[in-house]
């Protein structure tokens, strides 16, 4: 032991190594819970520097966030099922219009593909011009033969804006949008006759109605 040593009272030599330990056990216990914070601290960082893609889907685009809809606006109950929505005019949906057809036609289609899954899924048309459906539309697209409720625009001018607005929204007033269980609008989808884009669009709903069964009341 050195002189220098031999000069240091016990109590002081004591409370040095003391004061080492706890600033070592300290610095071990902040290196722990960063550990334990980094996936939490990554997930933030992904959410709010990077932003999320919301996942991936075969054909569909996917809203984020989701856009709530208001069952007043159909008189529909939409809450607890997957519901496929289109927006047409009813003077413009006769058989001689391909671009309606095709998407009444896609529609019903989706619903058949998806088997014992079908009975999630209803089908929506809301009547945009409120003028009688073309009764041949009628016979093949009907709740009873296809599954398709047909409803009119809101009565009561404010709940039509609003339900005009969440239709637009993104620019997919034109498109087939997808309304999930709680409801909200969360996904839409382009009118298409392609044998591959159908096969795309069956793909993503069949995920969907996989992963996904909360807030169904089926």
């Amino acid at each position: 032991m050195s002189d220098k040593e031999l000069l240091i009272p016990a109590s002081q030599t004591d409370s040095s190594a003391i004061n080492a330990q706890t600033r070592r056990g300290r610095l071990q216990m902040l290196l722990l819970l960063l550990a334990c914070a980094a996936p939490v601290i990554a997930s933030y960082f992904a959410y709010y520097v990077i932003k999320p893609e919301g996942g991936k889907t075969n054909f569909g685009t996917l809203v984020h966030p989701v856009q709530s809809a208001n069952p007043a606006w159909f008189g529909v109950p939409l809450q607890g099922k997957w519901t496929l929505l289109i927006a047409r005019p009813a003077a413009e949906c006769q058989i001689k219009d391909e671009k309606c057809i095709e998407a009444l036609f896609l529609m019903r289609q989706v619903k058949v593909a998806v088997g014992r899954e079908s009975s999630r899924v209803q089908l929506l048309w809301v009547n945009m011009d409120g003028k009688p459906v073309d009764l041949e539309v009628a016979k093949a697209y009907d709740e009873k033969v296809a599954g398709f409720k047909v409803v009119s625009l809101p009565t009561d001018s404010k709940q039509r804006t609003e339900f005009l607005e969440w239709l637009n929204k993104e620019g997919a007033g034109e498109q087939i949008q997808l309304i999930d269980p709680s409801p909200a609008k969360m996904m839409y989808i382009p009118v298409t006759n392609s044998p591959k884009e159908f096969a795309s669009i069956k793909k993503d709903l069949e995920k969907l109605l996989r992963l996904n069964h909360k807030g169904e009341n089926l």
